[in-house]
């Protein structure tokens, strides 16, 4: 909660705060029945992006699949999204309800279809959306600390609610403990804050409260946001975090449910990422193949009955022509399948990897860990640009592995050649290493250690 309203105050980019991670963790915990050693305790927001992006983690934040920027919108007058639906201000509870229950249906339709970006995206801004309720109504002030369960199930009704009626005292010093009227309190009344960017309008009710709220200023004075942990508000704060920390977890559980644990997991929100492999099964590879098949194996086996395992494992060899695509959940019969390539023919030196990486970028779902393994330039190097697009959309991490020297590939001033493995690994975040075949039993630990930070 402090971190969402730390981002709309100065317009910079967080990730979303600890409650969001401690329900991946529960959510986690509910998928694959392993227990989880890592926690956040009470860190900064930059530590807290750095811990959770670094090898000690266990899954990444819903932050990483939704980032909040107002910059400079909020000054202008132009904001992308409805400020009272999209953040249950002015009590805008069947909008918002409506706002999240639609958007659940989008993630589970989505994730059935394998549209995995599609899915996480929605996930993030429904995500915001369910967490705001608690900081932004009174929930919490009418002594509930569990979630209110109606707002993710559209059939049920949003009863109680304050319409026509007063609901605040005022505040003179904006920092009041609790401003709701006692009879709104006793009659279990629902109500949130109003929120006005360019009008102090508001009929009586309680403001959202804050430096950008006009209507704070505007008896009653003050407000009820809950987004940043006060000494006026501390025990408020931190109730709403736990009910929305649950709120969370019952919307994940639902589509988890829905959808199934490995669909869900092929969102990319928990660690339990996919992992890929783009081999190169011409003939030059022939020196090279079985110690690319050693490295394989050895990531594979290095993720088993971790906390780090992929939900699912792809192989795509690449020779004159590329593919197919092979995909399993199996790690032993991911194995079995690389067992079986073997390096022929190719006929001339350069060839057609960025076929093959496309292919997997297209088919893998967004976020996954894609490894390379070739021994010459790109044939297809006409579709560098397109595999750039690819990596930025999907958001995957790219990291290429080549066996001998790049110069020998040049034919042209225009040939490609290992640079642009290196400016693809770059753009991902990957690594891009190249070593002779006496060199690669060596490049192992470098690239075990790749894999285990990438996940």
């Amino acid at each position: 909660v402090t971190v969402l309203q730390r981002a709309r105050n100065d317009g910079t980019e967080e990730t979303f705060s600890f409650m969001l991670d401690e329900s991946l963790k529960n959510i986690t915990l509910y998928i694959t029945g392993r227990s989880i050693s890592f926690t956040l305790t009470n860190p900064t927001v930059s530590q807290t992006h750095n811990e959770a992006n670094g090898k000690l983690a266990t899954f990444r934040t819903v932050g990483n699949l939704w980032r909040i920027r107002l910059s400079d919108d909020r000054q202008t007058g132009t904001w992308q999204i409805s400020i009272k639906s999209h953040h249950f201000n002015s009590e805008a509870f069947s909008e918002g309800r409506s706002l999240i229950t639609q958007g659940m249906v989008a993630i589970k339709a989505n994730i059935r279809e394998e549209n995995f970006k599609a899915a996480r995206e929605t996930l993030g801004r429904i995500l915001h959306t369910l967490q705001d309720f608690y900081s932004h109504s009174n929930w919490v002030e009418l002594g509930y600390t569990e979630p209110y369960i109606n707002l993710i199930h559209p059939s049920l009704p949003l009863e109680n609610l304050a319409v026509n009626t007063a609901t605040c005292s005022d505040c003179s010093s904006g920092t009041c403990p609790n401003p709701v009227l006692p009879n709104i309190l006793k009659e279990k009344k629902l109500t949130s804050g109003y929120m006005g960017i360019h009008s102090s309008a508001k009929p009586n009710k309680c403001s959202h409260g804050g430096p950008t709220d006009m209507t704070s200023s505007v008896i009653p004075r003050g407000g009820i946001s809950k987004d940043e942990r006060r000494s006026d508000n501390s025990n408020l704060h931190d109730t709403a975090v736990k009910a929305a920390t649950a709120a969370s977890s019952q919307l994940l559980e639902d589509i988890c449910l829905a959808v199934g644990d490995s669909d869900f997991l092929m969102m990319g929100i928990a660690r339990a990422s996919v992992l890929c492999f783009v081999i190169d099964t011409t003939g030059s590879m022939s020196d090279d193949i079985d110690e690319a098949r050693s490295v394989v194996y050895k990531i594979i086996d290095s993720k088993k009955g971790t906390q780090d395992e992929p939900s699912e494992y792809i192989l795509v060899p690449f020779n004159d022509p590329f593919g197919p695509m092979i995909r399993t959940t199996d790690p032993e019969k991911m194995k079995a399948e690389i067992s079986k390539l073997t390096a022929t023919g190719g006929g001339d030196i350069p060839e057609m990897c960025l076929s093959g990486l496309q292919l997997a970028l297209t088919g893998a779902p967004s976020s996954s860990q894609i490894y390379v393994f070739t021994d010459a330039t790109a044939k297809d190097i006409a579709l560098k640009d397109t595999i750039v697009a690819l990596i930025r959309s999907t958001k995957s991490t790219v990291s290429f592995f080549m066996t001998g020297t790049s110069s020998r590939r040049r034919r042209s001033l225009r040939a490609a050649s290992f640079e642009d493995y290196k400016d693809l690994a770059l753009a991902s975040g990957g690594q891009a290493i190249q070593v002779s075949k006496a060199q690669l039993p060596q490049a192992t630990d470098i690239i075990l250690d790749t894999s285990t930070s990438a996940l």
